[in-house]
């Protein structure tokens, strides 16, 4: 059994019986929302960013929300295989102070984890945005109207009632959303992401040694797990949220890259499963989860679903875990770290399949 699945877009297909992967056709590589779950794919990050990518000297997209903009904004520095294994080892040990059965307080997260993010990042955004080959982009969520600020009087009423207004206007259409939430995306403004925004709310920034460590705090605000970021430097004043809100697995346009090379242009998106959701609240839509021209030139690399059922729990590492472990944090965390290490073998199958050393029967993406 295999423990890796691939699937891909139409174009994506033709480009891969004509050439297989070459990583000079990667453009852009999306990372999504989803908490622990983005922690099988780290050593196949590692791989890709720390080693595989380097064949590639034009310059690499790395577009992400939430866990995806840690995993993303890691694989940026110097080292990238040093930088996502501290990641890891940052996600699966992160424990936080707490009352005896209750759950640790937004803010109290909110401090310890932009604690631990400025010091990742902090000092090191010159080295950041100086590398020679991958272009990092956080996605985040701005509130809207009743959404614009959060304080602790407002937000047992207004977090709820804005969530069910986000929520009756997606149901109608994802763009009336975006009254409620705006997308906005910091970014490394050497060069804009080379595919259209225009099918949402957007506005962009530029990414900064004043906001990389907030705009990723921000991404990965969680509503009701952590306190949203206010005010970030450099981009509109407001209150941002977890990038998931409006882009939960990046479903974006990237069909619209422009070939000018002659040779394909792909996007190449580890990803924790084979469906690309638009935005969090369309998790209740499933009609919303097939793939569209917009995934024509995508290729995904997911677990194979037989295969999470021998990892530890018989499932992907998520934030039931939290629940499910309680305060016994040891286990949790070898649970976690179990998942990571049996996760290697994504990370060899992709490998090989690259090199032709191991045949995969790739998946239409539906």
């Amino acid at each position: 059994m295999k423990a890796l699945s691939v699937h891909a877009g139409p174009r994506a297909l033709q480009a891969l019986r004509e050439h297989g992967l070459q990583a000079q056709h990667v453009r852009a590589v999306p990372a999504a929302a989803g908490g622990p779950k983005g922690l099988v794919l780290n050593p196949l990050d590692r791989f890709i960013f720390g080693e595989w990518l380097a064949a590639n000297a034009r310059p690499v997209h790395l577009l992400g929300a939430s866990i995806g903009a840690w995993r993303m904004a890691a694989a940026c520095l110097n080292d990238p295989a040093a930088a996502l294994a501290q990641m890891a080892d940052d996600y699966i040990h992160q424990d936080y102070e707490h009352p005896p059965g209750k759950p640790p307080t937004p803010r109290h997260v909110s401090d310890v984890f932009g604690a631990n993010l400025s010091t990742r990042f902090d000092g090191r955004v010159g080295e950041l945005l100086a590398n020679p080959r991958f272009r990092l982009h956080v996605f985040t969520s701005r509130g809207r109207h009743l959404l614009r600020r959060h304080g602790r009087a407002l937000s047992s009423i207004s977090t709820p009632l804005s969530y069910f207004g986000a929520f009756a206007t997606n149901a109608v259409s994802r763009r009336l959303m975006s009254g409620w939430w705006e997308r906005v995306v910091f970014s490394d403004l050497r060069d804009p992401l080379p595919f259209h925004l225009h099918d949402y709310r957007t506005h962009t920034a530029a990414l900064s040694g004043e906001n990389l460590s907030l705009s990723i705090l921000a991404s990965c605000s969680i509503p009701y797990w952590l306190d949203p970021v206010h005010n970030i430097p450099g981009a509109p004043r407001g209150a941002y949220w977890d990038g998931g809100i409006t882009d939960y697995h990046l479903h974006l346009n990237y069909a619209s890259i422009a070939d000018t090379t002659n040779e394909p242009a792909l996007v190449l998106y580890p990803h924790f499963q084979s469906t690309v959701v638009p935005g969090w609240l369309d998790k209740f839509f499933k009609y919303r989860h097939r793939a569209t021209a917009h995934l024509s030139n995508l290729i995904v690399l997911s677990p194979n679903p037989e295969w999470v059922k021998t990892l530890p729990n018989a499932k992907l590492p998520d934030r039931t875990d939290f629940r499910h472990f309680g305060d016994d944090t040891k286990a949790r965390v070898a649970a976690w770290s179990m998942a990571v290490k049996e996760s290697e073998r994504l990370r060899d199958e992709f490998a090989l399949w690259v090199s032709g050393r191991l045949a995969i029967d790739v998946q239409a993406l539906v």
